[in-house]
C-alpha cells in the first residue's frame, strides 16, 4: 500500500470542506438503494487482510487516526473542569517528546465534542487552538423532540459558539416509510446552522439493513448533511466496517454526480488503534487520500486516543506503556 502520500497529507494543510448547499430529495435513487451483503462483506475482509500497513508506515497512520479523533464527553456528569481537560488533551494528544521522536512538531485532534451546556466551557477552552467544538443538539441521542425545539436547540448552540453540529435521524419516519419527512427536517434543521457543518448520524444498528444505510445515507446528503455519521455512540452496535464502507461508497457517488466531497464519522465502539487504521484503509481505498482528513474523516472515539498513543510509543521502544505515561491535560 502507499503510504508517503499520507505522511506528506499529515505534514500539510488540509483541504476545506465546503458546506453542503443540499439538492432535491431523489426518490428513484432512495427507492433503487441496493446492497450485495456478500460482496461488502467480502471487501471489508479483504481490505482488513490484504491491505496490511509495513510497519515501516505505521507511524504515520497512526498519527493520521489521533488527527481525525473528535475528543468526546457526553455524560450525564459531566462538568466543566472535565471539558477543560478534555480541551487541554484535544490541543497536545501527544506528548511533545514522543513526536520529538518521530520527527513530528505538533499535532491535535479533529476536534471536540460536547453536550449545548458544555459549548461555552470548551469554546473557551479552546480558543485560538483551531479545533473546532461540536455539540450533539435536536433530543441526542434519540432524536424525537418536536421539530421546532430541535430548530431551538440547535439555534442556541450556534450562538453559543459551536462550530459543528450533529443531528440524529428521525428512525421512526424512516421505518414508516416517509423518506421525505427524514429529508425535510433534515433540511430544516440544517437551514438553521447558518454557515457551519451539519453531521447527520444514521444509527445503523438500529437501520439494521445495508439497504436502509444505503437510503439513509442517501436521503441525508441529498438534505445538505456535510457528514454522514454512523452512530451516536449510545446503542451496542454503534459501527461496522461494512456500514463504513456503503457511506464511502455513497459518498463517492454524491460526489459523481458533482455535488462535492462528503465528510464520514465512524462512532461506537471503536477502541483500538488496529481497528482505526483498517478504517482508514477503507476511506482511503475507496475515496482516496483526499479524505484522509479531519476535514473529510473522522472517528468519533475518545477511548481510541490511549490505545493509539501505546501503539506509538511501542513502535520507538518495542515495550507498551501504562495509560497514566499519557497525560490527559
Amino acid at each position: 500500500m502507499e503510504t508517503h502520500s499520507l505522511t506528506t497529507a499529515l505534514r500539510s494543510v488540509s483541504n476545506h470542506l465546503d458546506r453542503n448547499p443540499g439538492q432535491a430529495l431523489n426518490l428513484d435513487w432512495v427507492m433503487s438503494a441496493q446492497a450485495n451483503t456478500s460482496a461488502i462483506e467480502r471487501r471489508t475482509s479483504t481490505l482488513s487482510t490484504r491491505r496490511s500497513v509495513k510497519k515501516s508506515h505505521q507511524a504515520a497512520w497512526l498519527l493520521r487516526a489521533v488527527s481525525c479523533i473528535d475528543l468526546t464527553s457526553l455524560s450525564g456528569d459531566d462538568t466543566e473542569g472535565r471539558v477543560y481537560r478534555l480541551c487541554d488533551k484535544a490541543k497536545t494528544p501527544i506528548r511533545a517528546d514522543i513526536l520529538g521522536q518521530l520527527d513530528f512538531p505538533k499535532i491535535r485532534v479533529g476536534a471536540v465534542c460536547v453536550y449545548h451546556d458544555m459549548i461555552k466551557a470548551a469554546v473557551t477552552r479552546l480558543q485560538g487552538s483551531g479545533i473546532p467544538v461540536v455539540a450533539v443538539s435536536t433530543g441526542f441521542p434519540a432524536g424525537l423532540s418536536p421539530l421546532e425545539l430541535r430548530i431551538a436547540e440547535i439555534k442556541e448552540s450556534v450562538s453559543c459558539g459551536a462550530d459543528e453540529i450533529d443531528i440524529v435521524i428521525n428512525r421512526k419516519a424512516f421505518f414508516e416509510g416517509d423518506y421525505k419527512k427524514v429529508y425535510e427536517e433534515i433540511k430544516a434543521l440544517k437551514d438553521v446552522c447558518g454557515e457551519i457543518h451539519l453531521k447527520t448520524i444514521l444509527e445503523i444498528g438500529e437501520l439494521k439493513t445495508y439497504e436502509n444505510i444505503k437510503k439513509a445515507s442517501v436521503i441525508a446528503l441529498c438534505a445538505g448533511s456535510d457528514f454522514i455519521k454512523t452512530s451516536t455512540g449510545k446503542i451496542s452496535n454503534g459501527s461496522s466496517r461494512e456500514a463504513c464502507l456503503i457511506m464511502a461508497r455513497t459518498v463517492r457517488e454524491f460526489e459523481s454526480y458533482g455535488y462535492g466531497m462528503r465528510g464520514i464519522k465512524v462512532a461506537g465502539g471503536i477502541r483500538d488503534a488496529k481497528d482505526a487504521i483498517r478504517y482508514l484503509v477503507i476511506i482511503n481505498e475507496e475515496l482516496g487520500g483526499s479524505w484522509l482528513s479531519a476535514d473529510y474523516f473522522r472517528f468519533g472515539a475518545s477511548s481510541l486516543l490511549d490505545d493509539v498513543l501505546k501503539q506509538i510509543k511501542k513502535l520507538k521502544t518495542n515495550a507498551y506503556q501504562s495509560s497514566y505515561y499519557f497525560p490527559r491535560g
